[in-house]
Protein backbone atom coordinates (compact mmCIF):
# COMPACT_ATOMS: atom_id res chain seq x y z
CA UNK A 1 0.00 0.00 0.00
CA UNK A 2 1.36 3.66 -0.78
CA UNK A 3 0.75 6.38 1.59
CA UNK A 4 -0.12 9.93 -0.17
CA UNK A 5 1.95 11.99 1.58
CA UNK A 6 -0.19 15.21 2.44
CA UNK A 7 0.66 18.79 1.26
CA UNK A 8 1.04 21.86 3.63
CA UNK A 9 -2.64 22.74 4.19
CA UNK A 10 -1.38 26.65 3.07
CA UNK A 11 -2.56 28.92 0.86
CA UNK A 12 -0.44 29.28 -2.90
CA UNK A 13 1.31 32.58 -3.53
CA UNK A 14 -1.17 32.85 -6.45
CA UNK A 15 -4.26 32.25 -3.90
CA UNK A 16 -3.10 35.40 -1.51
CA UNK A 17 -1.74 37.53 -4.71
CA UNK A 18 -5.96 36.84 -6.19
CA UNK A 19 -7.44 37.98 -2.95
CA UNK A 20 -5.51 40.44 -2.28
CA UNK A 21 -6.15 41.81 -5.65
CA UNK A 22 -9.31 41.91 -4.78
CA UNK A 23 -9.70 43.60 -1.65
CA UNK A 24 -7.48 46.13 -3.30
CA UNK A 25 -10.42 46.75 -5.78
CA UNK A 26 -13.26 46.22 -2.86
CA UNK A 27 -11.00 49.57 -1.29
CA UNK A 28 -10.92 51.57 -4.38
CA UNK A 29 -14.82 51.19 -4.96
CA UNK A 30 -15.30 52.02 -1.18
CA UNK A 31 -12.93 54.66 -0.19
CA UNK A 32 -14.34 57.51 -2.48
CA UNK A 33 -17.87 56.48 -1.35
CA UNK A 34 -16.76 56.96 2.00
CA UNK A 35 -15.11 60.11 2.02
CA UNK A 36 -18.83 61.44 0.04
CA UNK A 37 -20.87 60.28 2.82
CA UNK A 38 -18.46 62.22 5.52
CA UNK A 39 -18.28 65.30 3.32
CA UNK A 40 -22.08 65.22 2.95
CA UNK A 41 -22.46 64.59 6.62
CA UNK A 42 -20.05 67.59 7.43
CA UNK A 43 -22.39 69.43 5.11
CA UNK A 44 -25.60 68.63 7.33
CA UNK A 45 -24.14 69.62 10.75
CA UNK A 46 -23.49 72.94 9.28
CA UNK A 47 -26.35 73.69 7.61
CA UNK A 48 -27.99 72.98 10.87
CA UNK A 49 -25.58 75.12 13.00
CA UNK A 50 -25.77 77.84 11.03
CA UNK A 51 -29.78 77.31 11.18
CA UNK A 52 -29.38 77.55 14.87
CA UNK A 53 -26.91 80.64 15.19
CA UNK A 54 -28.90 82.81 12.82
CA UNK A 55 -32.41 82.03 14.63
CA UNK A 56 -30.14 82.63 18.08
CA UNK A 57 -28.73 85.94 16.19
CA UNK A 58 -32.55 87.28 15.22
CA UNK A 59 -34.38 86.20 18.78
CA UNK A 60 -31.65 87.86 20.34
CA UNK A 61 -32.02 90.90 18.27
CA UNK A 62 -35.46 90.67 19.14
CA UNK A 63 -35.53 90.41 22.69
CA UNK A 64 -33.10 93.10 23.16
CA UNK A 65 -33.45 95.55 20.99
CA UNK A 66 -30.06 95.23 19.33
CA UNK A 67 -27.94 92.78 17.92
CA UNK A 68 -25.07 90.86 19.75
CA UNK A 69 -21.96 92.52 19.51
CA UNK A 70 -20.07 88.59 19.23
CA UNK A 71 -20.98 84.96 19.61
CA UNK A 72 -20.53 84.74 22.92
CA UNK A 73 -23.07 87.02 23.67
CA UNK A 74 -25.60 84.49 22.71
CA UNK A 75 -24.17 82.11 24.94
CA UNK A 76 -24.05 84.64 28.37
CA UNK A 77 -27.22 85.58 27.74
CA UNK A 78 -28.66 81.86 27.06
CA UNK A 79 -29.58 81.86 23.65
CA UNK A 80 -27.12 79.13 23.11
CA UNK A 81 -25.54 76.50 25.20
CA UNK A 82 -21.87 76.94 23.72
CA UNK A 83 -20.52 78.20 20.67
CA UNK A 84 -20.77 75.34 18.24
CA UNK A 85 -17.49 73.68 16.74
CA UNK A 86 -17.37 74.33 13.01
CA UNK A 87 -17.53 71.23 11.26
CA UNK A 88 -15.27 71.84 8.52
CA UNK A 89 -12.67 73.57 10.25
CA UNK A 90 -12.74 71.49 13.52
CA UNK A 91 -12.80 75.10 16.08
CA UNK A 92 -15.37 76.98 17.22
CA UNK A 93 -13.42 80.10 17.18
CA UNK A 94 -13.40 80.03 13.42
CA UNK A 95 -17.16 81.39 12.42
CA UNK A 96 -16.58 84.36 10.49
CA UNK A 97 -19.74 86.92 11.63
CA UNK A 98 -21.05 89.71 9.78
CA UNK A 99 -21.74 93.18 11.30
CA UNK A 100 -24.27 95.36 9.50
CA UNK A 101 -24.68 99.22 9.59
CA UNK A 102 -28.42 98.80 10.55
CA UNK A 103 -29.10 99.88 14.00
CA UNK A 104 -32.28 97.93 15.61
CA UNK A 105 -33.43 100.85 18.00
CA UNK A 106 -32.30 104.19 18.76
CA UNK A 107 -30.11 103.34 22.17
CA UNK A 108 -27.79 101.30 20.29
CA UNK A 109 -24.22 102.62 20.15
CA UNK A 110 -22.72 100.26 17.70
CA UNK A 111 -23.98 97.62 15.16
CA UNK A 112 -24.09 94.25 16.15
CA UNK A 113 -23.29 90.97 14.24
CA UNK A 114 -26.36 89.70 11.94
CA UNK A 115 -24.73 86.92 10.13
CA UNK A 116 -22.50 83.89 10.50
CA UNK A 117 -20.65 82.06 8.37
CA UNK A 118 -18.33 79.27 8.17
CA UNK A 119 -14.45 79.98 8.24
CA UNK A 120 -13.58 77.01 5.76
CA UNK A 121 -12.98 78.18 1.93
CA UNK A 122 -13.36 74.50 0.97
CA UNK A 123 -15.95 74.27 -1.85
CA UNK A 124 -19.15 72.80 -0.94
CA UNK A 125 -21.05 70.04 -2.76
CA UNK A 126 -22.96 72.91 -3.80
CA UNK A 127 -20.29 74.76 -5.56
CA UNK A 128 -20.06 77.54 -3.45
CA UNK A 129 -17.36 77.67 -0.90
CA UNK A 130 -18.32 77.17 3.13
CA UNK A 131 -17.68 80.38 3.48
CA UNK A 132 -20.73 81.52 0.82
CA UNK A 133 -23.48 79.57 2.93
Amino acid sequence: MRRHCNQSAGFTLIELIIVMAIIGILTMLAVPRYTTVVKHAKEAVLKEDLHVMREAIASYTMDKGKAPQSLDDLVQSGYLKVIPEDPMTHASDTWVTDQSDAMYSLDESEPGIDDVHSGSDETGSDGKTYSEW
